[in-house]
């Protein structure tokens, strides 16, 4: 495409059907953010004046009394923890990471000490918590966490993430009713999640989503809950949050693909996703080694993924020789393969742009034609991946 800004760059043109990836762009932002963002990048306003603005608009979508806008969900987390670190104590708020009380304990359960990108510890010590892991990493009872907490404990953190053990673990409704039993606030990541609304309903005090990634808005995260929290955490921007603030083109964008959101068909965007799951269905089917299977999101966002399972001896090739191949060539694919070492990846459909389904469906048949027509099986070994996985970021800069 002559007038794709990514040739003009000299980047290449992703397709992108591994998610709301924040290292792919995480999403297509809706056109009533790309308005909103471009009208007021030119005029001057109050930034605690339309973050107040934008409270309203956050409260009433998620049924939290208040809400802000930071600069994503990761600096979410570090600003609520903050928040229950300092309270509104400003003094104390210049101090961090430095903490002036012996509140600064942050429970998680094992299981959901993750990465997004960066780990979700790291998150909770930037803003002087002290991480204490409860459970074990496939195992958490409630009488692991009733003893975590003392007098110390100023939060708990609660991640809602696919990357996160989904058995198990305690669900929220028991983590939140272990928490408040003690006096504790409970802080929950949410940042990809569709249901705006579910977690602070299950009695969670704050909920962090991302505002780019199923929200169609720009880089950004969404701070809701608890005015008391809410309030404690924004005043973060007075310390260590200045390094995470927002900017004016973030915040009204974000209340655009907010509200958005309220008018979003989300049932034509549901039919319009399943037909390229279909259509990939049928490209996979009756193909040697390859079975392609229609599953549901694990934290019951409302989409399906398809996951690609390949038997290399049937197929010729490997899940992660197949994935690396689907990521060659002018229009590179994209697919998740945070499992791939399972022999399997998953197609995400909901970051297609129309058209793009095909391309996909073409460059599967063509990549998997092409590995069958081979004598010798294509399988690098996957130590390799594991050796070079981060070979990218260190080539930098050019």
């Amino acid at each position: 495409m002559s007038d794709d800004i990514r040739t003009k760059l000299g980047l290449r043109p992703v397709i992108n059907v591994s998610g709301t990836m924040t290292s792919l762009g995480a999403s297509i932002v809706v056109p009533e953010a790309v308005a909103a963002m471009a009208a007021i990048l030119p005029q001057f306003v109050e930034i605690n004046d339309l973050q107040r603005k934008a409270s309203t608009i956050i409260a009433r979508l998620t049924g939290g009394e208040a809400g802000f806008v930071t600069a994503s969900c990761s600096s979410g987390i570090s600003l609520a923890v903050a928040g229950t670190i300092t309270g509104p104590d400003l003094l104390a708020i210049e101090r961090l990471p430095e903490t002036s009380t012996g509140k600064n304990e942050v429970l998680v359960q094992m299981g959901h000490v993750v990465s997004y990108g960066a780990p979700v510890d790291q998150s909770i010590r930037l803003a002087g918590g002290k991480v204490v892991m409860i459970g074990q990493a496939t195992s958490t009872h409630r009488y692991h966490m009733e003893n975590a907490i003392t007098d110390r404990t100023a939060a708990a953190v609660y991640v809602v993430s696919h990357h996160v053990v989904d058995y198990g673990l305690l669900n929220l409704k028991e983590f939140v009713e272990i928490a408040h039993a003690k006096g504790v606030p409970v802080i929950v990541d949410a940042a990809s999640e569709y249901d705006l609304k579910l977690f602070l309903e299950q009695g969670a005090d704050i909920v962090l989503y991302s505002g780019h990634k199923f929200l169609g808005g720009p880089t950004s995260g969404i701070v809701a809950g608890k005015k008391e929290l809410v309030r404690n955490a924004f005043l973060q921007n007075m310390g260590v949050g200045r390094g995470m603030k927002v900017g004016k083109e973030s915040i009204y964008g974000v209340m655009a693909a907010l509200e958005a959101w309220e008018k979003r068909d989300h049932v034509g965007i549901r039919e319009r996703e399943t037909s390229y799951l279909n259509l990939w269905a049928q490209t996979l089917a009756n193909r040697p080694g390859v079975i392609a299977l229609i599953e549901p999101d694990p934290t019951n966002n409302p989409l399906d993924r398809m996951r690609v399972i390949i038997s290399p001896e049937e197929a010729h090739i490997t899940a992660w020789d197949l994935a690396a191949a689907l990521r060659q060539g002018p229009q590179p694919i994209i697919v998740r393969d945070h499992e791939v070492e399972h022999h399997y990846f998953y197609l995400d459909p909901c970051n297609l742009h129309p058209g793009q389904e095909t391309i996909v469906a073409s460059r599967l048949a063509e990549e998997l034609d092409k590995a069958r027509a081979s004598n010798e099986i294509i399988a690098t070994p996957f130590e390799n991946l594991s050796r070079h996985r981060f070979d990218g970021a260190l080539k930098w800069p050019d």
